[in-house]
């Protein structure tokens, strides 16, 4: 089994926090998605026969696709892979893009979750963020994609901005849970070079994050999703039982993924390749049936720290006969690191796995570090 990661790196405006490659001019949109139809059909060997069982439009912003875009890139995923009849196919969607219209004709493509970026339901945190929407689009986005026949939802929130008291990111929780729904990533501002926010931090316009409140608000986070039966499956991740992300689940377990278009990474369980991030170069290297990408083999070393840090944010945990195929010295590095988070109970050790706890997911990126090779 494998994935394919589409990316459309198109956006109306520019989100203050975000690092991720995009442009705000539309002006090469249909020359960049040949592009990416051209690159689906060029590397249609690069995973071999695995069967995909995922499809995953980000960005960027892919709501900004018309439909028929949509639909053909589907479509040549479909002619070229060997794609699963029952595969899981996300569209990213903000939601200032879902209109009654929108979404009615998204229904009739193949698309079957959506994952929508509503970040919170605060205009003022809205605007701090410099997100597109307000904070009516963010409520009426879910009923309309409801009404549409959309029940396999996922949403995603912020927390710890400078503008988010304790109370609004509660009212944030209240009302995802009020409208049940079955996946909520929730996610920590966080200040990333060659963002406008980092400029703003650094200039003094912004202040930098509060990890004690950012931690209080993930504490609270968490008390709330599990009194309402969500699994925390991934540190960012909840879900009700039957409704992970199966795409992101197969990046943690390490499965191979095809990514496509500028910026895009791929992984084929020993190396890992990425795609130039710059549009125009993207679309030029395949005018002449070229890609323009970087690649790197992964070392034992790279690919056992990669394991433990993905491992290490689920709810499966890091397990020792996985480490074994690296040999006895990373056997005996991960017990000896391991055994200071057992002894102040921020690991558990459970049927040969060794799992975060709740306390343990406050430092998961630091646990993980230390157990670097």
């Amino acid at each position: 089994m494998a994935g394919i990661y589409i990316h459309i790196p198109f956006c109306k405006q520019a989100c203050h926090y975000c690092n991720f490659h995009f442009s705000t001019s539309l002006h090469y949109k249909h020359d960049l998605v040949a592009a990416l139809l051209h690159e689906l059909e060029m590397r249609k060997d690069y995973i071999g026969e695995e069967i995909i069982e995922t499809v995953y439009l980000g960005g960027g912003t892919p709501s900004l696709l018309e439909t028929k875009e949509i639909n053909d890139l589907l479509y040549a995923v479909w002619f070229h892979y060997n794609l699963s009849p029952k595969a899981e196919i996300t569209l990213e969607a903000n939601p200032d893009d879902l209109d009654e219209e929108k979404l009615e004709e998204l229904k009739w493509s193949k698309i079957n979750r959506l994952s929508i970026g509503i970040q919170s339901f605060s205009d003022e945190d809205l605007k701090f963020m410099n997100r597109a929407h307000n904070a009516d689009e963010a409520e009426n986005c879910i009923s309309l994609a409801r009404a549409a026949g959309f029940e396999d939802l996922t949403v995603d929130l912020i927390y710890g901005t400078p503008t988010m008291s304790d109370e609004q990111w509660k009212d944030n929780i209240v009302k995802v849970l009020a409208m049940d729904i079955p996946h909520i990533s929730c996610y920590c501002l966080t200040v990333e070079e060659k963002t406008a926010l980092h400029k703003f931090v650094a200039t003094g316009k912004a202040p930098p994050v509060n990890d004690e409140i950012a931690n209080q608000q993930f504490k609270y986070l968490m008390n709330a999703l599990y009194a309402h039966d969500y699994d925390h499956y991934e540190i960012s991740n909840f879900a009700k039982p039957g409704h992970y992300s199966i795409h992101n689940s197969n990046y943690w377990k390490g499965k191979k993924y095809l990514g496509i278009g500028p910026g895009a990474h791929s992984f084929d369980g020993i190396s890992r390749q990425w795609n130039v991030a710059n549009n125009l170069k993207y679309i030029n290297a395949l005018r002449e049936d070229q890609l323009d990408f970087e690649k790197e083999k992964l070392t034992p070393a790279q690919q056992y720290n990669e394991y433990v840090l993905t491992s290490l944010r689920t709810m499966w945990g890091t397990n020792l006969s996985v480490i074994e195929k690296w040999g006895d010295d990373y056997i005996a590095h991960f017990k000896k690191e391991i055994q200071q988070y057992i002894d102040t109970g921020k690991v558990i050790k459970k049927n040969g796995n060794f799992i975060l706890t709740r306390e343990g997911r406050l430092f998961a990126d630091g646990i993980a570090g230390a157990l670097f090779y």
